[in-house]
């Protein structure tokens, strides 16, 4: 759950996403409020556009355009030379093809879900990350942490009942879910990824690759069967990528301006936007399972990070007073 957030066509910055101190809290906190808007705003573009266009093609246009601010950015830094290069493209490749299947299902799952019930299941995605880091990296993971794992997995069963047959939909529901539910673990997949690539890639070349990677894979489901956009949704394809590539841009500075403990919690915000977005666009408002399974997720989230800050600030305490003992 320290992780950063993840819902559907996202990419994750990993550790490397702060570049350097926190110097401005509130600045970071503001940015990453904007960015969990961005990425809402995306999704509800995206799901207008799931029910016109195949997911392949919603894919391809989200990551394709979503270069050029990207690259606008990377320029602006000086850094465009540094995200080209690698050392590890495999890696590169194999985060990027989890990705995309990650994206392909959560545009899926938005084109049979309420808006706020697919960003309410997407919470599940750091609750997995929690479990993958301790089989797969072998992260020493404390009793707060499961705590935490444990109640969020309850409030993600909660949001999932409604749509299941058990809980008294089926259908389309429970094909969006099970595309939203899929859409996380291959999120949380995708951390675990980014936290290995992040050893020896800069955050640049982690996102940059990532876009090149999945707007291939888009590209590549032409044979398919697209659609020729009319210029309304070519509108609203590019601005579902600017979307896309802004977010990401503000969701990286967001954590270079603030500490990561401290704006981690605000990407719950995505709930609020998107009940928000999906009353006023779309005229759905959601169910009380959904409110409830959402809110126990997000509270779980907010106090294992909330745990983590303060964890920080004893051992910061304690490594100050052992200096000054030391110095004495």
């Amino acid at each position: 759950m320290a992780a950063p957030l993840v819902v559907p066509g996202r990419s994750v910055t990993g550790s490397g996403a702060s570049g350097r101190a926190a110097a401005r809290p509130y600045l970071g906190i503001g940015l990453k409020v904007l960015s969990a808007l961005a990425f809402t705003l995306m999704s509800a573009g995206v799901k207008v556009l799931a029910d016109r266009f195949p997911t392949g093609e919603i894919v391809f246009f989200r990551c394709f355009i979503a270069i050029a601010p990207l690259l606008l950015w990377l320029r602006w830094q000086g850094s465009v030379r540094d995200a080209v290069r690698t050392q590890n493209l495999r890696g590169h490749v194999l985060r990027s093809i989890i990705g995309a299947c990650g994206m392909f299902a959560g545009f899926a799952g938005l084109s049979f879900l309420p808006l706020s019930d697919a960003v309410a299941i997407g919470y599940a995605s750091p609750i997995l990350v929690v479990v993958l880091a301790a089989v797969v990296l072998r992260e020493r993971v404390q009793a707060y942490r499961w705590a935490g794992v444990s109640v969020g997995f309850l409030g993600v069963l909660i949001t999932l009942a409604p749509h299941l047959e058990f809980g008294g939909s089926s259908g389309g529901g429970t094909t969006g879910a099970l595309f939203a539910i899929l859409a996380a673990a291959c999120s949380a997949a995708a951390t675990i990824q980014v936290r290995k690539l992040t050893g020896t890639e800069r955050t640049g070349a982690i996102v940059l690759y990532f876009f090149l990677f999945t707007s291939l894979l888009g590209l590549s489901t032409l044979a398919l069967g697209w659609k020729m956009p009319g210029w309304s949704d070519l509108a609203l394809f590019v601005v579902v990528g600017v979307l896309g590539g802004i977010g990401q841009i503000l969701l990286t500075e967001s954590y270079r301006h603030g500490d990561a403990s401290l704006v981690a919690p605000f990407e719950y915000t995505t709930m609020l936007w998107s009940v928000l977005i999906g009353w006023f666009v779309f005229g759905q408002l959601p169910t009380a399972a959904i409110a409830i399974g959402g809110g126990i997720v997000a509270a779980a989230g907010v106090f294992v990070v909330w745990r983590e800050r303060r964890l920080a600030v004893e051992r910061a305490r304690e490594a100050a007073a052992g200096g000054l003992t030391a110095g004495r």
